[in-house]
């Protein structure tokens, strides 16, 4: 059963009191009320919408080019060659601990996890780390290969010194 609005429609809107003249007031125009119930109505249905709970965005299922998470194998053989120090600093003679992981051709191939080098952030990144001078592997692959040996050979020296490490 359809209800029906306690205002007439068709019917203008009256005052039930009469206002003084010089108030502003003027007479309701014909149909005024009609128009009052729509803009109502509308006003209405704008808050209905709009107290609708929002969608929650769908979960990411790729990591993108954060690669997967390494396994706890991967992490150990990181850590451990992490905790020879950085390779380039000690080719220069000098010794930093203070190292990040590089990956070598990056995270999301398969073995991405072993192919990796202990570098300090000067080594790492260009202006990072205590001497911003450093001749970083990013952006200057070519300049970090060309003064310390392409990195596959790195890595070999990482291993072999990780080998020695081991047996003593």
């Amino acid at each position: 059963m359809m209800r029906r609005s306690p205002i007439r429609q068709g019917r203008p809107l009256q005052r039930k009191t009469a206002m003084a003249r010089g108030t502003g007031f003027k007479a309701p125009v014909a149909g005024a009320g009609l128009l009052r119930v729509a803009s109502v109505q509308a006003k209405a249905a704008k808050r209905a919408r709009e107290a609708k709970p929002a969608k929650l965005p769908k979960p990411i299922r790729s990591r993108g080019m954060k690669g997967r998470t390494p396994t706890a194998e991967e992490a150990r053989f990181m850590d451990a060659i992490a905790a020879l120090g950085c390779i380039a600093c000690r080719k220069d003679g000098w010794e930093s601990m203070d190292v990040s992981v590089h990956h070598i051709d990056g995270r999301t191939k398969d073995g991405a996890h072993y192919l990796v080098l202990p570098l300090c952030g000067g080594h790492h990144q260009a202006g990072t780390g205590a001497n911003p001078t450093l001749i970083a592997v990013h952006p200057d692959k070519a300049r970090f290969e060309a003064r310390y040996g392409t990195q596959r050979d790195l890595l070999a020296e990482c291993i072999e010194m990780l080998g020695i490490q081991e047996e003593a």
